[in-house]
């Protein structure tokens, strides 16, 4: 069968664009998040880190979250959608680790890349960039110890506790706040969330009035914590430290209201997730946990997080 000039004109075209959009993939890093950036500094952090990485490796860094840390199978679906789209290789905070295992599989398949970012997976084989949470909360159960008398009643106020980051933080500063003869009297989820740290808070200081202590998971549930404390009228009689040393959280430090946070490098974890999927794209190896660091940010540095 002829092919008329126009005819091949076309199918020509077409089969360009075809291959371009395919090298436009094999250049595109994905980068998917529990949360969006918009108002969550946090990964507002991580966001930059990777594109900064992206353009200064001269590749494509593409950034996608569900719309909440809770709904896990939009971020499946991102996954799967641009598995199909043959994305040169996948940074990944899953929402939830045994839920997202098997999409996980479904990229190893395809020789995608895997990273994990913030939060550890339940893949073998895949390495984790981002901070060693127990100790970090470790670190923030110190500062409690050294500011609250021995034998005093605190709380804890934890993450989502399905993802390894919720579970490392909460077992960490249970662990530190009892080996210096703390009494952890409430452990209650606030869900990485202000509104639902505040309302743990809330019950907390119903059921437990002469709490001390609190540590928060996160620097949001934090700022939930010392709303509710302030509508108490016990802000300035319950020392609280929070996780992630956000701007937020660092003016309330200036402020004398939050004592203190344990401020990650989220620039980092974005930074490193893009050049270590570079490296295995190249066949390359990478360490199994990449850790980002961890800082206490107190009145005499915070000035530095604002």
């Amino acid at each position: 069968m002829k092919m008329s000039m126009k005819t091949s004109v076309l199918v020509s075209a077409t089969v360009c664009a075809l291959s371009l959009s395919t090298f436009a993939s094999a250049q595109t890093y994905l980068l998917d998040m529990k949360g969006p950036g918009s108002g969550n500094p946090f990964w507002a952090a991580v966001q930059k880190g990777a594109e900064d990485a992206g353009k200064a490796n001269n590749v494509k860094v593409l950034v996608m979250s569900p719309p909440a840390e809770s709904d896990v199978q939009a971020q499946v679906a991102q996954i799967e959608d641009q598995i199909a789209k043959g994305v040169a290789g996948i940074a990944l905070a899953p929402t939830d680790p045994t839920a997202l295992a098997t999409v996980v599989e479904a990229a190893r398949k395809k020789n995608i890349p895997v990273v994990f970012v913030d939060t550890k997976g339940t893949n073998a084989g895949i390495s984790f960039i981002g901070t060693n949470n127990e100790v970090g909360a470790k670190m923030a159960a110190d500062y409690i110890c050294k500011g609250v008398p021995k034998g005093s009643e605190v709380a804890i106020l934890q993450g989502i506790i399905t993802q390894s980051t919720g579970k490392f933080r909460s077992d960490g500063a249970k662990a530190g706040l009892t080996a210096c003869g703390l009494k952890v009297v409430a452990m209650q989820p606030g869900d990485w969330d202000t509104a639902k740290g505040q309302a743990a808070t809330e019950n907390i200081l119903t059921a437990h009035p002469n709490i001390k202590g609190i540590f928060a998971s996160n620097d949001n549930m934090a700022m939930g914590a010392l709303e509710a404390l302030r509508s108490a009228k016990k802000i300035k009689n319950v020392m609280v430290v929070g996780f992630d040393g956000t701007p937020d959280a660092a003016k309330s430090i200036l402020a004398g209201e939050l004592a203190a946070s344990v401020a990650q490098a989220p620039s980092n974890m974005g930074k490193f997730a893009i050049e270590a999927l570079m490296k295995l794209k190249k066949g390359e190896k990478v360490d199994a946990w990449v850790d980002t660091g961890t800082v206490m940010v107190t009145k005499d540095n915070a000035a530095q997080y604002k």
